[in-house]
């Protein structure tokens, strides 16, 4: 006989888990497939936390090398990459300890095993058969790898994570924010990174002055960037060391590893979407109306595989939203996927709410008026190494709505959350030039901008 629940969720990460939790809330009998105990998702076990773990220790180093400049005699004697990795993942295992604690007392099932849909209300995982009256598709995604010849030399950010000794020589394929960021944390570390670009740009899809001001910082710091090339063979060496080829013949040797940082695709193989009847879109993402409906009723989909703003709160968002409209009859309850902020923890980092420049230009055209600044932090003011602060605001209209907001330099990850709140309430420049500044900070120069 199937076990039936009132929800089922398809995924053990922050989707899954939050639709979850916030159904077993308000009542309801809940269970999560996830195939073991690592529980959180990609966010906790290869991705955000120790991404953020690893970020610390980098800006550290840092720090370190700044010390000086404020007096301070610091002999270093070399950094131990066993003693972080042990320790970073002593704090995953506790997340992932008190997730399985979580669910048991709220009394939701750990189902473990692969899923695949039977029908419309019927899953298999294992051999075995559950049904729900509401299943939730949230699996996440899974890091990609081009088809060349020897790829399987190099590793995915999964891989990263997995490192028990640090590579002194990496290359990094990619552009996006995880390229970024493992680029910035693993020179800070010590290691000699290359960093290859598809096209001339980093974070393609950002406001121009983050991704110039990102480039200009990471090759001051030692990255050797290296633009419109494209890794075209990866051959083993010897002695164990891989030799990466390019599309121009060029040959970057003694390699320690290579990284794939080249995108992300939705983690749906397997889940017999074809068998019920759930079409994907050209780029293989679950289609979704703005309740998180997909086109059969009672099964939804939210999280990385809609391919929406693939971002953990996002996710969590979402889920709680839905569970609201399931079982808390707030029939209208859905996210709106406008304005959700975002950060890069690149060194420096980035912090981004709204449109670039280039977007509201093409939305709004003359509409649109820029307010911007550039200036190298107090923290850099004693300091040899200089880290530059930059600074944008995107308004429109004659009231001068703010459509974005866009920090990069020190303390832009922090800063960034209270801005996004007034820019999601409709905050305008004048609401902002009434605002009394903090003094000295970075941020006050976003309230006194002319």
């Amino acid at each position: 006989m199937k076990k039936h629940y009132d929800l089922i969720a398809i995924g053990g990460g922050s989707g899954g888990l939050s639709v979850a939790e916030r159904a077993a809330h308000y009542g309801m009998k809940c269970a999560v497939v996830e195939v073991n105990n690592d529980l959180g998702g990609t966010c906790v076990n290869r991705g955000c936390v120790p991404k953020k773990v690893m970020w610390h220790a980098a800006s550290l180093a840092h720090h370190l090398s700044d010390a000086a400049d404020y007096g301070f005699a610091i002999e270093q004697k070399g950094f131990d990459w066993s003693t972080l990795v042990a320790k970073r993942d002593a704090y995953i295992q506790g997340i992932n300890d008190w997730y399985i604690n979580y669910l048991q007392d709220s009394k939701i099932e750990h189902i473990q095993g692969f899923a695949r849909f039977v029908d419309q209300h019927t899953l298999e995982v294992d051999g075995e058969q559950y049904s729900a009256d509401h299943i939730v598709i949230a699996p996440g995604g899974k890091p990609d790898v081009p088809e060349i010849p020897g790829a399987e030399l190099g590793i995915t950010s999964d891989g990263f994570f997995e490192l028990q000794t640090q590579p002194k020589r990496v290359a990094i394929i990619g552009s996006g924010y995880i390229a970024v960021e493992l680029a910035g944390l693993l020179q800070a570390l010590g290691s000699d990174v290359n960093l290859l670009l598809r096209k001339e740009h980093l974070l393609g899809n950002f406001d121009a002055m983050l991704r110039d001001t990102l480039m200009e910082s990471m090759l001051d710091d030692g990255v050797n960037i290296l633009p419109r090339c494209q890794a075209t063979e990866l051959k083993q060496q010897d002695n164990g060391q891989i030799t990466l080829i390019s599309d121009h013949n060029m040959e970057l040797k003694d390699l320690d590893a290579v990284i794939w940082a080249i995108g992300r695709s939705p983690a749906l193989a397997g889940l017999n979407l074809d068998e019920v009847g759930i079409p994907l879109d050209h780029w293989g993402y679950i289609t979704t109306d703005k309740y998180q409906n997909t086109r059969l009723e009672g099964i939804y989909a939210l999280g990385d595989v809609t391919g929406q703003a693939q971002l953990t709160p996002v996710a969590i968002a979402a889920a709680r939203r839905l569970a609201d409209r399931l079982f808390d009859g707030k029939e209208n309850r859905y996210l709106n996927y406008d304005n959700i902020a975002s950060v890069v923890f690149s060194h420096p980092p980035i912090g981004t709410v709204g449109l670039s420049e280039e977007d509201a230009r093409e939305e709004h055209g003359k509409a649109v008026k820029v307010y911007q600044t550039r200036f190298t932090s107090m923290y850099h003011a004693l300091t040899e190494h200089k880290v530059p602060t930059a600074m944008k605001l995107i308004t429109v209209g004659a009231e001068e709505k703010v459509i974005g907001c866009h920090i990069i330099g020190p303390g832009a990850d922090e800063m960034l959350q209270g801005f996004a709140v007034a820019i999601r309430m409709g905050a305008t420049k004048s609401d902002l030039d009434d605002t009394v500044a903090i003094h000295p900070t970075s941020s006050e120069e976003l309230v006194t901008l002319r």
